[in-house]
């Protein structure tokens, strides 16, 4: 295979202190400092979606993407202080923007009134992904893919969301959610098996690789637990914080860390008829899937002891798990919702004023 030979220089300039760490550590005090790349040259002219440029810190990669991509390399956006993120998307429509958050893994509404500034590490990063999406998008002007190359990816927040995050953008992007051709750039070799890229150029020993690799499962372990648990999803949900007393609750774990909380409540006046009345996934293990594999685990679970179990929701991601899922039947459609209800029993808030799909498991 070719190489592709980089000779990258900066300026160095003259000082005492210059002087003295150059004395001390025995460095040639030159005009220019010089380092050189030698990679195998990458053949991307066939029908590739994910490729991955990895290395060590300093080993030039942000110079190398911008050599192969140019202009295709993300800039850091721009974010009012005094907007919410939703707000930063140019005039597109909301159903846009919100499956566009969602599909990189930000699925949080009480997050995306707030602005930019606010977030955490982990939703200000989703953020950025999502913003470098819409506007590569919005330049396209053909029916080719757009090409977006995502520096420092992954390198400013937890391991297990870069995990996840990783995960995540593949996993759209496979879907159809994401049109696009995204490169990742990072010092992280840890992404890998989770961004699954269909190549691989690795500058620790110049080498490039295609073939996309097997993403290692996740593995949830789902427990009956107390009310009390709600208390760390509350936040994140999008309708009130209050849990019924009557919910039975459950969790699910992953890498000894909870990961999303499901709640089930009788439905008033139906005989063995159960309702899913919480279901969140934390902003950090989002847009993997694991709302939809909790979401089945219980309703089986519900299924076996001669249950019936229904939801009404109007997240964008459980909606289309709904639609695209054999096992759910699809029992009615409200574009402005149903008002509370009261059979005999406490009323329950309804959901009027929102659309909401409404789903039976089918098992």
């Amino acid at each position: 295979m070719p190489e592709l030979e980089l000779t990258l220089t900066c300026p160095v300039y003259d000082s005492f202190r210059v002087r003295q760490a150059a004395g001390m550590f025995d460095v040639p005090i030159q005009q220019k400092a010089v380092q050189r790349i030698r990679v195998q040259r990458p053949e991307l002219s066939w029908a590739w979606r994910v490729g991955l440029i990895v290395g060590p810190s300093g080993s030039g990669k942000s110079q190398l993407a911008r050599h192969l991509f140019g202009p295709a390399v993300c800039q850091q956006p721009v974010w009012p202080q005094d907007r919410a993120v939703i707000d930063c998307f140019g005039d597109r429509p909301i159903h846009e923007i919100t499956g566009l958050l969602t599909s990189v893994g930000f699925g949080s509404p009480p997050s995306w009134i707030k602005p930019y500034h606010v977030l955490s590490t982990g939703e200000r990063f989703r953020c950025d992904l999502a913003r470098a999406l819409a506007e590569a998008n919005a330049q396209t002007l053909d029916t080719a893919p757009p090409l977006v190359v995502f520096d420092e990816f992954t390198s400013v927040v937890d391991r297990n969301v870069a995990r996840i995050a990783s995960a995540a953008i593949r996993r759209a992007i496979d879907k159809g959610l994401i049109r696009c051709r995204f490169v990742a750039v990072t010092c992280h070799y840890d992404v890998t098996d989770w961004l699954q890229p269909d190549w691989l150029l690795d500058l620790a020993d110049g080498a490039f690789q295609r073939g996309c690799l097997q993403r290692p499962p996740i593995e949830l372990a789902i427990f009956r637990c107390a009310r009390s648990a709600w208390r760390a999803f509350a936040p994140h949900h999008y309708l009130s914080g209050r849990l019924n007393p009557m919910a039975q609750c459950y969790l699910a774990v992953w890498n000894e860390t909870a990961v999303a909380f499901c709640a089930v409540l009788p439905i008033p006046g139906r005989k063995q008829h159960w309702r899913i009345s919480r279901l969140v996934v934390l902003p950090d293990f989002q847009g993997v899937g694991i709302g939809a594999a909790v979401l089945e685990a219980t309703a089986e679970l519900y299924r076996s002891w001669g249950r019936r179990l229904s939801i009404t929701a109007s997240h964008p991601a459980i909606l289309g798990h709904l639609r695209r899922s054999r096992h759910w039947r699809i029992t009615a459609v409200r574009k402005t919702g149903s008002k509370p209800v009261q059979r005999g029993l406490p009323k329950y808030r309804g959901s009027f004023g929102r659309a909401v799909v409404s789903a039976e498991f089918l098992g």
